[in-house]
């Protein structure tokens, strides 16, 4: 089997030379955390990253080297470079937070001349919102869409909503800081014990351990009520809530319970209000809290829109794609999520099928890396999910909490048999559902008997497709167990030494 060699960034397309200059914008989103890079070239995203894939650094907030060195072999030349937010806005809002290490610290303009191929090249900034925005609309299938964007905050907004229509962004309500849904849930993260800003996921997770009895309490206490668009915080949030508020509290279940409770009742209530206000019936959701799947497939049942795209990176690293939307205006062509790093590999699925049949947990890493938080095939780990041991064995692996679910990867054409299936397909695992045979497949199914469905074609993903297809034809399931190719606290594995450094260490084969 051939591969490229280690810290040989890069693909050889990539480099190939194709007789005329190839000019490029780069999009960036850094130092505030999970930093992102975006080449946008010829009209079409030719490469997109994290940050933490190339330092190793969960959610890392700076930029890299490596990441620039692999994205710049997409470009002979860069034409300018577009910033996911206006520094000076970011500024004045951390001025008004008392946030004074924050307000002084270096410009991003220029921290971005530390890198030399991105040394004395015009930027263009932003809005931190009009990023996410205009990221997701533009990838979109849409030309007419209710835009919605929610995260923790922007420069100042933290809930926005937009009329797009012919390439135009128009905005229609937005909610301002300190007040913010995002917080809210993030301190919430914090007060059950885990990590804000990066463990939100698994908040949701444990949700479904736990009942919400909290409810009122949190709504009480910390809400002012008003009615969706609007939400108030009736305290700040930005430092979350410390162990000293109602220590009594001490079930996390119960807390996670009760958050997702209150983020459901209000996001329920706000997308009612989007779908009578906004005049069209496609929606476009994004933001940091379009994460939260277990909400969005309860959207999708709802049936307040005909068609739902959300992108499959929402958060802020994914604008570093959106700033680049936003600043030409133009349509980009959405032609999947796999725009990383390249392993070129010749993967055997039968030799992958045998190894999951005999009860082993096999890696996957080939192909471009995954763009987004989730892994989607190339740098994925998989188990027969019919396997009641298998749930255990891929959590010690990865060192997480017995309770943390895992997601399937199924065939297309037989998801809706499998799962109650609000939307006609789910290929980035954005939609919690309904299993309709758990006990069949204890490993893909939470202890609600819940999944997050990931939707395949072959198209999508041609050796992934093959392997299931094989392992279908010989066992009669047309699924696999599907989790990142990573350790709890750790990125995915991004290069072909990173995957042996994997299997070496955890004893886990890796294709």
């Amino acid at each position: 089997m051939s591969s490229i060699e280690e810290h040989q960034y890069g693909t050889p397309e990539a480099n190939l030379h194709r007789g005329e200059l190839q000019v490029a914008l780069v999009g960036v989103s850094c130092l505030a955390h999970d930093a992102g890079l975006a080449v946008l070239r010829d009209g079409r995203i030719v490469f997109a990253s994290h940050s933490e894939r190339y330092s190793r650094k969960k959610n890392d907030p700076l930029l890299n080297g490596a990441l620039v060195d692999d994205a710049l072999r997409y470009a002979d030349e860069i034409e300018g470079i577009v910033y996911y937010e206006h520094p000076l806005l970011k500024r004045l809002r951390q001025v008004s937070a008392r946030n004074w290490s924050a307000a002084l610290s270096v410009s991003p303009k220029r921290y971005l001349e530390r890198f030399p191929a991105l040394r004395g090249k015009p930027v263009h900034f932003v809005s931190h919102h009009k990023s996410h925005a205009a990221g997701a609309y533009f990838t979109s299938p849409f030309t007419d869409a209710a835009v919605v964007v929610v995260d923790a905050i922007g420069e100042w907004d933290t809930l926005t909503v937009w009329h797009a229509r012919d390439r135009r962004l128009r905005k229609v309500r937005s909610v301002r800081y300190p007040h913010s849904l995002g917080l809210f849930y993030s301190a919430l993260t914090q007060r059950a014990g885990l990590k804000p800003n990066e463990e939100e996921y698994i908040l949701m997770g444990m949700a479904g351990y736990g009942t919400p009895r909290h409810r009122e309490l949190l709504e009480t206490e910390l809400l002012d009520r008003r009615e969706p668009p609007d939400f108030a915080l009736k305290r700040g949030l930005h430092r979350g809530l410390g162990p000293r508020w109602h220590p009594e509290l001490t079930h996390a279940p119960d807390l996670a319970s009760s958050a997702q409770a209150v983020l459901e009742s209000f996001l329920t209530r706000l997308f009612r209000w989007v779908a009578r206000t906004v005049p069209s019936r496609n929606l476009v959701y994004t933001g940091g809290v379009a994460l939260n799947c277990l909400f969005n497939g309860r959207l999708a049942g709802m049936g307040l829109f005909d068609d739902i795209w959300i992108p499959p990176n929402p958060g802020d690293a994914g604008s570093a794609a959106g700033a680049l939307a936003a600043h030409t205006r133009e349509f980009l062509p959405w032609e999947g999520p796999y725009l990383g790093h390249d392993i070129r590999r010749d993967s055997d699925p039968a030799r992958i099928v045998d190894a999951l049949l005999g009860g082993t947990v096999a890696g996957l890493a080939n192909g471009r890396a995954e763009y987004g938080p989730r892994a989607l095939g190339n740098r994925s780990l998989l188990a027969d999910p019919r396997d009641p041991a298998a749930k255990d064995r891929v959590n010690a692996i990865k060192k997480r909490q017995r309770y943390r679910p895992f997601a399937p990867v199924v065939l297309a054409e037989y998801a809706d048999k499998l799962f109650e299936m609000p939307v006609a397909e789910a290929p980035y695992m954005q939609y919690v559902v309904a299993c309709r045979e758990p006990g069949t497949y204890p490993a893909v199914c939470h202890v609600d008997g819940t999944s997050r469905v990931q939707t395949l074609r072959r198209d999508q993903n041609p050796l992934l497709h093959e392997v299931i297809s094989r392992f279908h034809q010989r066992t009669g399931c047309p699924m696999l167990l599907n989790t990142s190719l990573n350790i709890r606290g750790r990125p995915l594995v991004n290069t072909w030494q990173d995957a042996q450094d994997f299997a070496r260490k955890y004893q886990v084969p890796v294709f």
